[in-house]
């Protein structure tokens, strides 16, 4: 079901995936560990928005760890699942349109944003809204699949973010998985125009040399053959990257020099 360019139900069209509690669980875990290598003990002080939140899951988790935590979904299926399922002091949810969030400017330290741009149908519009509800100094966790890909996630069906959507259509009305492909998947090159207005912080790498610390073993492990491979297409094809993690940092106001 749509409206406005929107999956206005995503998670009864993808349960399997969206209330899988221990692989939504997997991923808070990542997530903390990039927000507790960038904040340290600051995390417990900080107020986060999660957007496309879904049903809860990873912002209960994350929401444990610090001071108030909001999250927003389109979905009103999946936000009144979250609601019922993850009630907590400092915890809430709100259906809302990423495009056009209800918060004022400089409401939030942190905005979670993972896997969430090729789900909206303006990433342009999406990133301004993050950057204005973010506090100057803030961070967005910015999580990001990479249009060049060999397997797509969300359908599990080989370059089928890579062809053209008509083609994308066809193939996914072809093996019954959907009527129509909605993602909007970008380059590595398109990506990094995006979040122009932010500096970026590249976890990416990190991540891959120390799948231990960022809690990423179910990826890959330290020492592997598939840990060479990956670093080695991070040093060599960047661009070939399945997926980028990185924090996006909103620009410190400078105040005007007197005299």
């Amino acid at each position: 079901m749509e409206r406005d360019g929107y999956q206005l139900r995503y998670s009864s069209e993808h349960r399997e995936s969206v209330y899988d509690r221990e692989r939504r669980e997997q991923k808070a875990q990542k997530i903390l560990a990039v927000l507790e290598d960038h904040f340290g003990a600051a995390l417990r002080s900080q107020t986060v928005l999660d957007i496309g939140c879904s049903a809860g899951t990873i912002s209960a988790l994350i929401g444990e760890r610090v001071r108030r935590l909001t999250g927003v979904d389109i979905d009103e299926e999946a936000v009144q699942y979250a609601r019922a399922e993850h009630g907590a002091e400092g915890l809430r949810f709100e259906v809302g349109d990423a495009m056009a969030l209800s918060f004022g400017e400089a409401s939030f330290d942190v905005v979670l944003c993972n896997h969430i741009y090729e789900h909206v149908p303006d990433a342009r519009r999406l990133l301004a809204e993050i950057h204005r509800v973010l506090k100057p100094g803030g961070v967005c966790y910015f999580a990001a699949g990479n249009r060049l890909k060999w397997m797509e996630d969300h359908y599990r069906l080989p370059l089928l973010s890579v062809i053209p959507k008509p083609l994308a259509h066809l193939w996914l009305r072809c093996t019954g998985r959907a009527e129509r492909y909605y993602e909007k998947h970008l380059t590595c090159w398109q990506l990094r125009r995006l979040v122009e207005p932010f500096e970026r912080i590249d976890y990416t790498r990190r991540i891959v040399e120390q799948p231990e610390r960022f809690r990423a073993t179910e990826m890959l492990r330290s020492g592997t053959l598939q840990q060479r491979l990956a670093l080695a297409v991070l040093r060599f094809a960047y661009w070939l990257a399945p997926t980028y993690i990185w924090l996006l940092r909103k620009g410190r106001r400078i105040s005007p020099q007197k005299g």
